[in-house]
């Protein structure tokens, strides 16, 4: 199955470089590019891609808003292109629906690693890389009460948030719990569907912001 992507990004040369690395590959096609975040908007209802490559500083509308809409209304996942230098947007993009981020100097195997990944809907991007995002980020925010949303996990799911969190794969939870993989895979599920999130990093972001990990 191919893995079809919308490069979003306002420069040339760098969207240029993106698919030339993109079209080598045998199971990913770019079958749009966009130069600021509403052309990305557009092109997404239109062409239904799996994975939107979203650069965050973009004329017209800017990477964070377009991936709201585009987690709002579609079923494409956002993979975030940014820079260490900006990571408050890149916690804002994470907020608005982004399902990972990729440094732009990165190796091409990552990005295609990266851009497989968030296709498949299964697991974070660098997920102790996340963490260390939000935790340089979430300390200056002003500290959240409790999600009412908690009440809806069992002792044990809320057990799995919380490693999930602080950048534990699904092995490394099983082994700390003394769990196999499958059964923490389906604990992940069902905290994704009572929480209503959409993938990992949704649940790492929500963990943060619902005062579950201390700052």
């Amino acid at each position: 199955m191919t893995i079809r992507v919308v490069i979003a990004d306002d420069q040339s040369l760098v969207r240029t470089g993106l698919r030339m690395i993109l079209d080598n590959a045998d199971d990913i096609a770019v079958v749009g590019e966009a130069g600021d975040g509403a052309e990305a908007v557009t092109l997404v209802a239109e062409l239904d891609p799996d994975v939107v490559l979203m650069d965050i500083r973009m004329p017209e509308m800017d990477g964070v808003e377009a991936t709201a809409a585009i987690a709002a209304a579609h079923r494409a996942r956002v993979l975030v292109l940014t820079t260490f230098d900006l990571d408050e947007y890149v916690y804002a993009a994470l907020q608005a629906g982004a399902s990972g981020f990729l440094l732009k100097d990165a190796l091409a195997p990552d990005l295609l690693s990266g851009v497989r990944v968030v296709a498949s809907g299964e697991a974070t991007l660098a997920p102790t890389v996340t963490r260390r995002l939000l935790d340089r980020v979430v300390t200056g925010l002003p500290a959240a009460p409790p999600d009412d949303r908690l009440a809806l996990l069992t002792g044990r799911e809320h057990e799995v948030l919380q490693h999930l969190a602080r950048g534990l794969s699904n092995a490394e939870i099983a082994e700390l719990l003394f769990l196999s993989p499958g059964t923490v895979k389906t604990h992940v599920g069902r905290i994704l569907t009572k929480l209503g999130l959409r993938d990992r990093v949704q649940a790492v972001v929500f963990a943060y912001e619902s005062g579950m990990i201390s700052r």
